[in-house]
């Protein structure tokens, strides 16, 4: 069961950068639900997209997959299929998670939890990816070489979901933090998590402009790029090949 995020609540005199430790993946759900504007949307919609864009046979990745949100969306919308889908994620505290919420909800197709880096592991036979608010943590050098093995391994109609916190102009950046610190007030974190929350992201989550997502998602192969939802400055879009 989830616990309430308490990491910042206590004044840490040297702030480490975040990671996905044991100590985020007891926490991740409240975690997330209470930084994340429209999370539950996207982990809902990702699960309506990968029904329409699977393909019999074919495999459907969840990258990056954390406690498994949006691989189990995936296998509710497609219960019936003979699709296989294919959770990888590069923390063995969130993996563990993940496999008992998925022991506990066994009715879909098959599922695969990796333990593994998605910039290495191979991706073979997808009809659809996603990679939900896991790019921006990848080193910026890295991301189109992973979009583009994504985009080679995509058969022909379908499609990968990215997720991602993103940039703006300077005039517009300013309001969407703003928003979404409020938003994090809103949801009970105090300035001193929200400050030190910042301090330990900054250096690990490298968001970029929409019009950089853009140009890389087609530079990959993707011939079509659409955003389909946005809650402040957190944006999903869909890339279908």
């Amino acid at each position: 069961m989830s616990e309430r995020d308490d990491i910042y609540t206590r004044p840490h005199e040297s702030v480490a950068d975040f990671e996905f430790n044991s100590a985020v993946a007891r926490v991740f759900p409240d975690m997330i639900k209470r930084s994340v504007p429209g999370y539950a949307e996207t982990v809902a919609m990702s699960g309506i997209i990968a029904a329409r864009y699977a393909q019999p046979g074919t495999n459907l990745y969840d990258l990056g997959c954390s406690l498994g949100a949006v691989t189990l969306a995936m296998r509710h919308a497609l219960k019936n299929s003979d699709c296989r889908i294919i959770g990888i994620d590069n923390s063995q505290s969130m993996l563990e998670r993940a496999g008992h919420y998925l022991a506990l909800d066994d009715d879909g197709p098959e599922v695969d939890l990796i333990c593994a880096d998605i910039c290495e592991h191979p991706i073979e036979n997808a009809s659809v990816t996603a990679l939900n608010f896991v790019l921006q943590f990848i080193e910026p050098e890295k991301r189109l070489s992973l979009l583009s093995r994504i985009a080679e391994a995509t058969c022909d109609g379908g499609a990968l979901i990215l997720s991602e916190k993103i940039a703006f102009s300077d005039s517009e950046q300013s309001i969407q933090d703003t928003l979404h610190h409020d938003f994090k007030r809103a949801n009970g974190y105090s300035d001193l998590e929200i400050a030190q929350k910042r301090s330990a992201i900054e250096n690990v989550l490298i968001p970029e402009t929409e019009e950089v997502h853009r140009d890389r998602l087609k530079a990959a192969g993707f011939s079509q790029v659409i955003r389909w939802y946005q809650c402040f400055n957190f944006v999903s879009y869909l890339a279908v090949k």
